[in-house]
C-alpha cells in the first residue's frame, strides 16, 4: 500500500481556501511543515494559526516538526489529533524519550534524518518507530531538487525491515514529482509539495502521483 502526503507548505495565498481544496481531493494524508527558525532557518504557523488553517478538515494529518524544542511543539501539535508526529533524529540528543513522548500522546512516531545523517544512525530506533522520514532535500523549504541519495537509504530501510520484520513506513520528502517519484517507489508514503500547490490543476498533478502507485 502506498500514500500520497500533500505539503500545505507552499500555499502562500488564499491558504485556508487551497488546503480545503486539497483536503477534498485524492490524497491520502495533509503533511503539515512545522519549523521554528532555529533548528531550520525559515518560520511556518504557530499551533493557532495552523488550527485555523486546516478546520474542519477530512483527511488524517501528517505533522514534520523541523524545530529545537521538540516537546513544546508536540504539546501543541498533538492537540491536533494527527495520525502521525515525526521528529528530527538531528534535534535531540535522546530520540528514545521523545519517541516515548508521542507515543504517550497516542500518537505515532515518526523519525527524520536530514541527506547527511545516515540510516546507520537510526538502528537503534528501527524496532521502535511507525514511520522514518527520508529527507530528500535539506530540511527548510520547499521547490528544491531531489536528491537521489535518499534512494539508497530507502532500498536499505527497505531490506532491514524485511530481514527484522520492522512494522514502520518508509517516507520520503522533496523534490517529488511525476518523474522522480520513478526513482522511489520502494518507500511507502511520498510527501509532495510545490508540484501540486503551484499548479493550476490540483487534481490533475494528484493524480498523476498517485498513477504511479
Amino acid at each position: 500500500m502506498k500514500y500520497l502526503s500533500t505539503s500545505i507548505l507552499g500555499f502562500k495565498e488564499n491558504s485556508k481556501e487551497n488546503i480545503k481544496k486539497i483536503d477534498s481531493l485524492n490524497t491520502d494524508y495533509l503533511h503539515i511543515d512545522i519549523m521554528d527558525g532555529i533548528f531550520v532557518p525559515n518560520k511556518t504557523w504557530s499551533i493557532e494559526e495552523t488550527k485555523t488553517l486546516v478546520e474542519n478538515h477530512t483527511k488524517p494529518l501528517d505533522v514534520h516538526l523541523m524545530v529545537s524544542d521538540i516537546k513544546k511543539y508536540i504539546d501543541d501539535f498533538s492537540t491536533l489529533n494527527p495520525t502521525y508526529i515525526t521528529f528530527h533524529f538531528e534535534a535531540t540528543e535522546n530520540p528514545k524519550e521523545i519517541i516515548e513522548y508521542i507515543k504517550s500522546k497516542n500518537i505515532k512516531v515518526g523519525i527524520s534524518i536530514k541527506p547527511r545523517t545516515t540510516v546507520e544512525d537510526l538502528i537503534p530506533y528501527l524496532n521502535l518507530v511507525d514511520l522514518i522520514l527520508i529527507m530528500s532535500v535539506e530540511p527548510g523549504k520547499g521547490g528544491q531538487e531531489y536528491l537521489t541519495s535518499a534512494n539508497e537509504k530507502i532500498d536499505e530501510l527497505e531490506l532491514l525491515r524485511n530481514a527484522y520484520k520492522y512494522n514502520y513506513l518508509i517516507e520520503v520528502d522533496g523534490g517529488i514529482n511525476n518523474n522522480t517519484i520513478k526513482e522511489c517507489l520502494n518507500a511507502d508514503m511520498f510527501v509532495v509539495g510545490s508540484y501540486i500547490t503551484s499548479s493550476e490543476d490540483f487534481e490533475e498533478k494528484i493524480n498523476e502521483i498517485k498513477s504511479n502507485f
